[in-house]
């Protein structure tokens, strides 16, 4: 089974012979000890540093379909070397933009995404709730804008009951969350420690759903809920409103209220906040085990990973646009 390789340190990436070598650098600049990285094992790396590479190792990666995701020093999600799509179609391509292009439908489509995505943020207030901490105004106020989701006429308008719904969510968080206030959201770069880890896990998040995306025949540029834009892939932030819920803040509960990232993982500058490379690397790790858990689909009657529900939900969509199978977004049953 291939695995997520995440560079956290700074150093040179290269092919060497049909493997991949990563040389760390330390503080100074000097080579440290290199690590060798069997091709056919890797299925996607994440790099977090600066990254000495050149065209024989971007040639190479795009031969073995490995993308390679990269961050800046805020965490901030800025690109993707993503290999040669494979699964072309032009019938999906042209199906796809017309559902985009028809205002019914990509309203039609739009709601049901973030219908999606407000039941399992309720969802998981819900399970909060269960356990004494007391949300029960908050979700009655997202319920009640949830409910309107299905009386909206323009994506503007359901954009903005989106933005509604989340800041009810989000102070949510300061009940939730022991020791750590968060203090409204902060983008860009994030203000407080809270802030920082929900930047850098939808980051994740994302490009987790960008590889889904690049998996099927979908394009990851024309979106439904969010605008088009130039320069971003608009569908996965789409398909990661679903899942950040799940996810991102799943995680992000357990790290902080179980100490397992602590005060002193995280660098505070002025008007910023950011992730330490221990930090991350513990976010990282509780992130993966996340995607690697797996639950009984209660459709194909077999265990999945939370992974492979963001795979089964680009299928989803794609059978939506081809006429198949009405698109139905995913909702925790758990």
């Amino acid at each position: 089974m291939k695995k997520t390789y995440y560079l956290f340190n700074p150093g040179r990436l290269q092919r060497r012979d049909n493997t991949l070598k990563f040389t760390p650098y330390d503080e100074e600049g000097n080579e440290q000890k290199p690590r060798f990285l069997p091709v056919e094992n890797v299925g996607e790396l994440y790099c977090f540093g600066n990254l000495d590479a050149n065209s024989a190792l971007y040639n190479f990666l795009g031969q073995q379909q490995v993308p390679l995701h990269f961050f800046d020093y805020h965490e901030n999600y800025t690109g993707t070397f993503m290999p040669r799509e494979s699964l072309i179609s032009g019938k999906m391509l042209i199906s796809q933009v017309r559902e985009q292009q028809n205002r019914q439908k990509r309203i039609a489509l739009a709601q049901r995404i973030l219908d999606g995505a407000a039941y399992n943020m309720l969802k998981n207030l819900r399970y909060y709730n269960s356990r004494g901490k007391d949300l029960e105004p908050i979700i009655d106020c997202m319920q009640k804008l949830a409910d309107k989701i299905a009386g909206t006429a323009t994506i503007e308008e359901l954009m903005g009951i989106e933005g509604n719904i989340r800041k009810n969510y989000y102070e949510a968080f300061e009940l939730i969350i022991n020791d750590y206030s968060m203090s409204g959201r902060s983008y860009r770069p994030p203000r407080n420690k809270v802030n920082a880890l929900i930047s850098f896990g939808n980051m994740m998040c994302y490009s987790q759903c960008l590889r889904a995306i690049h998996q099927t025949q979908l394009n990851p540029a024309i979106s439904f809920l969010h605008e088009p834009g130039e320069r971003r892939f608009s569908l996965s932030l789409d398909i990661a409103e679903i899942f950040k819920p799940l996810l991102v803040d799943r995680v992000i509960f357990k790290v902080l209220n179980k100490k397992m990232v602590q005060p002193n993982h995280f660098e505070e500058k002025l008007n910023s906040v950011v992730l330490k490379n221990a930090g991350r690397k513990a976010f990282v790790q509780a992130f993966e085990d996340r995607l690697n858990e797996t639950i009984k689909h209660r459709t194909l009657s077999r265990s999945v990973s939370y992974k492979h529900l963001v795979k089964l939900e680009c299928y989803k969509l794609q059978k939506h646009m081809l006429g198949i199978e009405e698109y139905k977004p995913f909702k925790m049953w758990w």
